[in-house]
């Protein structure tokens, strides 16, 4: 299939990039043009301007989409300039057009974001060779660095994704390639301008700031040891390797007492002790859907939703009496033959009293391998992490309360109170004695600990 040609382009970057020297350098350029930050929602492409290819701003702001068809309909190759705060209602638009071609402009952040404090300290944005460069330091924020890494970082992700996912490929640019001319030969190139031999940068803009860091931060050495607390490589992250999980509607329980209490339950939790309680406070709704729960909380104004977490270990005990007890035998042969766990017919009563803690033990390290995506078995709802079905949950709606288990007594007597409620709230059921188990805790925890750290759950429940 031919590939199908550019009708106009997108810049996507941030502020002090380096995207005002990239505009320039294709306006140089013969039926290329380039409309400025477009969507900037406080101006219009550039500053003091009113209206952009017949759009006015309040137009624009009323209808993205007039804009965006007024710019790609211009008969040269046109585009404009997309920083992540700009009007998200058209991102979408952008993404989804294939004609539109994507450039992704990036810049070291800590580069970026100290000549955006300069620029805001001395009002100067760009500077020609016959301007002065204002002189000025800035003080490092470290909280707002942070912050403003992690929204761009965010932004070049969803942007990375939703290309990936629809088959397109960008033209990558960094802050240094911007005064490279075979670079900016080959982006006109790509954008389908083949007539063109050669692409010169633009001239008429020079580096505002071209001074070590350490002569541009008053507090450089407090900035460093900031910096080196940060970890931009991610050695502590948590990978995860479950497939998203949907919010499970249908599994939610609905209770008209007082306000309206929605329960959300996490499978392999204490549902066998809440579930009576709930129906004990009043009337019950259950086999929602979407639809049918917004209307449900619509005629309950002041509802609380709630889920309760609990301990991994003890969930994993569910998760394996369950497994064992249950009807699933073809679940058990590949357990037995495949994965090393000997579970016997006739359920744990079938197991030996003193044998019980090994095989639990292997099926534990079954679920670690399973977690991280090292088995062919798919991710079972009763052991998926918890953290997981909790951000299901909330892909529909996040519960007001995340209870833990062992504090039901308080949080739902709290909760309950705050839906209008005056009822006893339920209580843990014990654990089993078997779980006191040293060698157990250490492999819920090398299982779950994705869990254990989003949920703070003790190594002991």
């Amino acid at each position: 299939m031919t590939p199908q040609p550019f009708r106009s382009f997108v810049i996507f970057a941030e502020m002090r990039t380096g995207s005002n020297l990239l505009e320039a350098t294709l306006n140089a350029i013969k039926r290329v043009t380039c409309f400025g930050e477009a969507f900037n929602p406080y101006m219009l492409g550039w500053p003091d301007k009113d209206e952009l290819r017949g759009v006015t701003m309040a137009e624009r702001d009323a209808d993205p989409m007039a804009l965006f068809e007024a710019i790609r309909s211009h008969p040269n190759m046109t585009g404009f300039r997309y920083f992540h705060d700009h009007d998200p209602r058209i991102l979408d638009a952008i993404l989804d057009d294939h004609s539109c071609a994507k450039i992704v402009l990036a810049r070291n952040p800590l580069d970026s974001y100290v000549s955006t404090r300069l620029a805001y300290a001395t009002n100067q944005w760009k500077l020609n060779e016959t301007e002065t460069p204002i002189p000025a330091r800035i003080r490092f924020d470290p909280a707002e660095f942070a912050q403003a890494m992690s929204e761009v970082e965010q932004f070049q992700l969803r942007v990375l994704h939703r290309l990936q996912t629809s088959g397109q490929a960008a033209f990558w640019l960094g802050y240094d390639d911007l005064r490279d001319a075979d670079v900016m030969t080959g982006l006109l190139h790509w954008l389908g301008r083949t007539d063109l031999e050669r692409v010169e940068p633009a001239s008429d803009q020079v580096p505002q700031n071209p001074r070590e860091l350490a002569e541009k931060v008053e507090n450089f050495d407090e900035m460093q040891a900031a910096l080196a607390a940060m970890d931009p490589f991610q050695s502590r992250r948590l990978p995860s390797f479950e497939p998203r999980r949907g919010p499970a509607v249908p599994s939610f329980l609905g209770v008209d007492a007082g306000r309206g209490l929605v329960f959300m339950p996490v499978k392999g939790g204490p549902s066998d002790v809440v579930d009576p309680w709930l129906r004990g406070l009043g009337a019950v709704t259950a086999d929602f859907n979407q639809n049918s729960l917004r209307q449900w909380k619509r005629q309950r104004p002041g509802h609380r939703g709630f889920t309760v977490v609990r301990h991994p270990l003890p969930r994993a005990w569910a998760a394996f009496t369950a497994l064992a007890n249950g009807g699933n035998a073809d679940l058990r042969e590949v357990l037995r033959t495949v994965h090393r766990v000997p579970l016997p017919e006739g359920g744990v009563q079938a197991i030996a009293p003193d044998a019980r803690a090994d095989v639990f033990a292997a099926f534990l390290d079954f679920l670690r391998r399973n977690l991280n995506g090292q088995t062919t078995l798919a991710t079972h709802p009763g052991w998926a992490t918890q953290s997981e079905v909790v951000s299901g949950f909330a892909r529909f709606g996040a519960p007001d309360m995340i209870v833990r288990e062992d504090r039901m007594a308080e949080d739902l007597g709290f909760l309950s109170r705050a839906a209008g409620i005056d009822a006893a709230p339920p209580a843990p059921a014990p654990l089993p004695d078997l779980l006191d188990d040293a060698g157990l805790r250490k492999a819920a925890k090398a299982a779950y600990l994705r869990d254990y750290v989003a949920f703070g759950f003790p190594d002991q429940p």
